[in-house]
């Protein structure tokens, strides 16, 4: 990546943010304050626990910053019935991203219509209605090969995205997996990592990758914008 690619990418590095507010155990003032941080940032998305997303929507009323909601989280193994009525709520809400978790031990069982199946129930709700839809993979419980044909399941039914982690279950986003979905992909569904992405070197690095999203904490948002290193943030609790 040229100096020049990478002084806009700076500049623009807010908007390939999903920022993640996700925790189980924040408080409402603690989700308040984090989600006005995420639209003093100008980020893509705030990504919000289901209970806040009319609050999302409130704070984010006006501003340059979608609301995402998470569905099927953090484990994906709802019935794929229970998720296209969580679909249904959402949109009906007024979310414009969902992030929802594929049943990933269908991936790992090589259960590729399931899948599908899977998927197709949340997209057939999604895609009507102008939603984006990531597929959250949990790429840390897969293989490579594994990862290979979920990235293309998932291209085949329609998602917008395919996505590493939930950010809660192993190391999250690897160049290996991110180098596996964006062969698969082939340009025809759109990569977002996440998952351990906490400074502006990281974030950078799956930018020139070819990833068009990028999922982060809230708590490495400021870092990542304001081009800190790694080096200089703190390890937080959570990977996400």
């Amino acid at each position: 990546m040229s100096q020049i690619q990478i002084n806009r990418h700076i500049d623009q590095i807010n908007r390939y943010l999903d920022h993640a507010v996700l925790k189980p155990e924040l408080t409402h003032t603690e989700a308040i304050d984090a989600i006005k941080l995420g639209v003093e940032y100008k980020v893509r998305t705030v990504c919000v626990r289901p209970c806040d997303i009319e609050l999302a929507l409130d704070l984010c009323a006006g501003s340059e910053t979608d609301v995402c909601c998470v569905l099927g989280f953090p484990h994906g193994v709802l019935p794929a019935v229970l998720k296209a009525e969580e679909a249904k709520h959402y949109v009906t809400l007024g979310v414009k991203e969902i992030d929802m978790v594929v049943n990933y031990s269908y991936i790992r069982s090589a259960l590729w219509k399931e899948v599908e199946e899977d998927i197709q129930a949340v997209h057939a709700i999604t895609s009507p209605a102008g939603v984006v839809l990531k597929v959250i993979l949990e790429t840390s419980m897969l293989t490579l090969d594994q990862i290979t044909q979920a990235t293309t399941s998932a291209q085949r039914v329609g998602a917008d995205f395919v996505k590493t982690s939930t950010g809660f279950n192993g190391p999250g986003a690897t160049e290996e997996a991110v180098t596996a979905m964006l062969e698969a992909a082939q340009g025809k569904i759109k990569v977002k990592a996440s998952g351990g992405v906490r400074d502006t070197q990281k974030a950078l690095r799956f930018i020139a990758m070819g990833c068009q999203r990028l999922g982060v904490n809230y708590t490495s948002t400021a870092a990542i914008c304001d081009g800190i290193t790694e080096e200089s943030t703190s390890t937080p609790t959570h990977e996400y």
